[in-house]
């Protein structure tokens, strides 16, 4: 959309592509390369939940640091799950109503100072809980997302002459034709063609091509999709509930499996999980062009592992246990970069509603224990590098920039109760050890819920809550 006409944002929009585009490629920092820029996505770092196309929930940018820091929030009575910021500097978050669960796009200017009430808003169709959930920002600055009533929207963004905004639907594709009434969409990711892939809560996943064309393929029945799916310039890659799968698109554009790999999914989903099988979007890194592996977690019975895979042709790189010093399960996508994954655990994570479909949990609840684990992948395997029992609240990122982990790290005796406080936490990824833990007021700071911040191009962390978005400066 390039630069808005309104003077009152030149300068601040200006500031923020300038810093957007001032990054560190990743290798400078010493920690591998920052996965791939992808030419249909918005910002490295910013355009969707997990960061860039390949799930790698890392950032070129730094964030607030060590120091002391001022939170402000503004209660919008939604989960806000999805922030993203796109090359203009505006915020936009696809948040979900606390009371009917309903989908809502809200758009921020960070040029006006602390959090407040939103630009702009749209409400979407209610489609399931997931569904809605995960969505991304284009190289256009608009939300592309599936709405309840499986149509394929970009939402766009603009200002009036009075310096009002407006979101506005700029595309709408209809995929009724090809997604059954029941089912939804759970995640998508554009590829370097400019195809859109989705996957949804049953295991069909469809392309839809730059034309509107769209075309699917079903995965095995009794498979379901419940996480987001990534894309690196030679595949996509979906977990279900029983395996990770790598895809491409044949010539005529429709997806085709290129290979399957099982793993352990357990007796059942455990206390802190979404669905019985991994909690894990796919991961892409590595150190060399940041996608020659593929990682996600396994949910096996009493001890879970981070299995490595090699792209491209499925091979098992590794398969390392993990929380050795936390609980056995993560609902979180593992950090990704160079030859280091950051795995965070969730096991008893008192969330307060899960999907229909998700079955029973065994034990139905457990306290929630935490925990991190450092892998590093060599050319003799994977190895421990260090393991603590942080009790991380929210999806932790890493940033590349000033080489820290942040994330929002629940207080309390380990008990999980309501009366557990939260605290801004920054994580040494080089030692695990917690370099900062700022207790947040409680005025201030709802339960994060195990959702994804975005670290803005100014060095601010956006947090998503319960009840809103909370802004740490």
């Amino acid at each position: 959309m390039g630069f808005l006409s309104s003077a009152g944002r030149a300068l601040p929009v200006l500031a923020a592509v300038l810093v957007l585009n001032a990054v560190p490629s990743g290798a400078e920092s010493g920690w591998g390369p920052v996965g791939p820029a992808n030419p249909h996505l918005g910002p490295l770092g910013s355009a969707t939940m997990h960061g860039d196309a390949g799930s790698s929930d890392v950032t070129p940018l730094a964030g607030p640091g060590t120091g002391w820091v001022t939170p402000s929030g503004d209660p919008l009575a939604a989960a806000c799950p999805t922030i993203l910021q796109g090359s203009d500097g505006m915020v936009v978050a696809l948040c979900t109503a606390i009371v009917d669960r309903a989908p809502t796009v809200y758009l921020f200017d960070p040029a006006k100072g602390p959090l407040g009430p939103p630009a702009a808003k749209m409400a979407l169709t209610k489609g399931s809980l997931l569904g809605g959930v995960y969505a991304y920002l284009d190289n256009e600055n608009r939300l592309v997302v599936v709405d309840g009533e499986r149509r394929l929207l970009r939402i766009g963004h603009t200002a009036d002459h009075d310096g009002a905004w407006n979101l506005i639907v700029d595309e709408s594709t209809d995929l009724t034709g090809a997604i059954p009434a029941g089912d939804a969409v759970t995640g998508l990711v554009p590829d370097w063609a400019g195809n859109v892939w989705f996957a949804t809560g049953a295991g069909l996943v469809g392309t839809v091509a730059p034309t509107g064309t769209v075309a699917t393929h079903r995965l095995p029945a009794g498979e379901r999709v419940s996480n987001s799916i990534s894309s690196a310039p030679n595949g996509v890659a979906v977990a279900t509930t029983h395996a990770l799968y790598e895809l491409r698109a044949d010539a005529s554009g429709a997806p085709q499996v290129s290979w399957r790999a099982p793993y352990d999914r357990g007796p059942a989903r455990k206390p802190g999980q979404l669905s019985w099988g991994t909690g894990s979007t796919p991961t892409y890194f590595g150190p060399g062009d940041g996608t020659e592996y593929l990682t996600i977690v396994d949910n096996a019975a009493d001890q879970v592992h981070l299995l490595v895979y090699r792209s491209g042709t499925g091979e098992l790189v590794c398969n390392q246990p993990v929380l050795t010093q936390g609980g056995p399960g993560s609902e979180n996508s593992p950090i990704g970069i160079g030859r280091s994954v950051f795995v965070a655990g969730t096991y008893g994570y008192p969330y307060p509603t899960v999907p229909d479909d998700a079955g029973p949990a065994q034990p139905a609840a457990a306290p929630f224990t935490g925990g991190m684990t450092r892998v590093d992948i060599d050319d003799q395997g994977c190895h421990t590098v260090w393991d603590n029992k942080v009790r991380s609240a929210a999806v932790p990122k890493l940033s590349v920039a000033d080489g820290t982990i942040y994330t929002i790290i629940r207080l309390g005796l380990g008990l999980t109760t309501p009366l557990d406080g939260y605290a801004y936490g920054v994580i040494d990824a080089a030692t695990g050890e917690v370099e900062a833990k700022r207790p947040m007021s409680a005025t201030i700071v709802a339960d994060t819920l195990q959702m994804a911040g975005l670290t803005t191009a100014n060095g601010e962390l956006w947090q998503g809550t319960i009840t809103g978005i909370m802004r740490i400066r």
